[in-house]
């Protein structure tokens, strides 16, 4: 099959305008492959980073962005099941992903389930994958305790807010006013992150919260461990307080990874993680595994109703750089969506 791919390409440190729409063919199908049109993928803080230059491990510029997709598998390579083909898929790729085409390991491919919108599934990709983990196979929230988290908006944070609520779990939710509304319909309690946040949550879990989920870093990660309960866990999954620090892009994480060990040391009765959605890869077929089942148990809650996608904008893919101020501008409620511009 001869296929002609359109591509956004990072090609150096560049505003979002900066962004290039190039075409290439696709590579010769290998064994154990499949090629997907995508119909989604979607623009997280992780692409933000990426133009950046401050990505952890992003690679060498020029590359392709987009951490997930989801999309219709239009061919196989050999060893690959041929019913495949006309599937519905979903896929975590950290890079690749804006892309009207793109072949990958058919062991990576995720169901979606019917009745699943692609743009609506592509919300639960990385995210759900990234919320399901942190909640309840890091933290191991239990029905009738509460957590924090912050960013209650945006798209780990909403679905965080979805999950726990499923499960019984109150939720205290930051985000600016704006938003306000917005994380109280999602089952949250709402609280003005440029206030004082720490009395706020206070007011509200006088003995502390038995969870924090924090993507922000920088100095206010104490304040974070700070609100929890005796026997709580902080979750730290990210840096955006320093996303334009000058310098070397992994000394934040380098820096927090030290205070969370610090904290570890402490007989204070209570942890801190920082989560890191590709730890243990290096074990694929359990990686494989977890991230096939813990997505198929989001999916499913999607499917049912239970969870609602947030979709902050559906933007056709030739226009990525729209999308990526967009998704800057923390204006919208969820995520930004990338659709296939034939869909859009």
């Amino acid at each position: 099959m001869s296929v002609i791919a359109t591509e956004i390409v990072l090609p150096d440190r560049v505003e979002p305008d900066g962004l290039l729409v190039t075409r290439r063919p696709l590579p010769a199908l290998g064994p154990g492959q499949a090629v997907v049109a995508v119909a989604a993928s979607g623009v997280s803080f992780a692409e933000q980073q990426m133009r950046r230059g401050k990505y952890y491990d992003q690679p060498p510029f020029p590359f392709v962005p987009g951490y997930d997709l989801v999309g219709t598998v239009l061919a196989v390579g050999a060893g690959v099941e041929a019913d495949m083909v006309g599937r519905r898929v979903a896929a975590l790729t950290k890079i690749g992903g804006w892309s009207s085409h793109a072949v990958l390991d058919a062991a990576d491919l995720v169901a979606v389930p019917n009745g699943l919108a692609a743009d609506a599934a592509e919300t639960f990709v990385v995210n759900g994958i990234t919320a399901w983990q942190m909640l309840f196979r890091v933290a191991k929230a239990r029905t009738g305790q509460t957590v924090l988290v912050h960013g209650a908006n945006g798209g780990v944070g909403s679905t965080l807010v979805q999950l726990a609520r499923s499960k019984g779990i109150q939720v205290i939710g930051t985000s600016s006013a704006r938003h306000a509304e917005a994380v109280r319909a999602l089952g949250a309690t709402w609280v003005d992150y440029r206030g004082d946040v720490g009395q706020q949550v206070r007011a509200l879990a006088p003995g502390g919260v038995d969870a924090v989920f924090d993507h922000i870093g920088g100095p206010g990660i104490a304040d974070s461990f700070a609100l929890l309960a005796p026997g709580g866990t902080l979750v730290s999954y990210g840096t955006a307080s320093t996303k334009d620090d000058e310098g070397n892009s992994r000394l934040p994480v380098l820096r927090l990874l030290v205070r969370l060990l610090v904290w570890n040391a402490l007989p204070n009765k209570r942890t801190a993680h920082f989560f890191n959605l590709w730890a243990g890869k290096r074990d694929l077929p359990r990686f494989r595994a977890r991230i096939a089942e813990d997505l198929s148990a989001v999916f499913d809650l999607a499917a049912r109703g239970v969870l609602r996608a947030q979709i902050g904008a559906r933007v056709p893919l030739s226009e990525a750089g729209r999308a990526m101020r967009l998704a800057e501008s923390r204006t919208v409620v969820g995520k930004v969506v990338l659709v296939a511009d034939t869909e859009s």
